[in-house]
């Protein structure tokens, strides 16, 4: 995982607050695909900030894609096996 800053998991769940609260009025599916877009078009606007040219960008997008992919799995499964791991208490069951 990336590293973390005092205040990561903070603004992980500021996120998560706004997407539960959009949840009361769209169905979590439609929130999570919002969301998820809007952190793949976030993270592509903090990497083109890393570059000098569209050509510079261009050229590295295999590699870039690469990092988050590897990013977004690492922290899907430890997200899930947490979840399996205290499922009825996060479920309420």
């Amino acid at each position: 995982m990336t590293d973390q800053d005092n205040n990561f998991y903070n603004r992980a769940d500021e996120h998560i607050n706004l997407s539960n609260n959009q949840c009361q009025a769209q169905k979590p599916g439609q929130v999570s695909a919002s969301m998820l877009y809007a952190t793949t078009r976030f993270n592509v606007w903090v990497s083109a900030r890393g570059f000098d040219t569209a050509d510079d960008m261009k050229a590295s997008k295999e590699e870039v894609v690469a990092y988050f992919m590897k990013q977004y799995k690492t922290m899907l499964e430890e997200n899930y096996d947490d979840y399996a791991n205290q499922f009825s208490d996060y479920m309420n069951r």
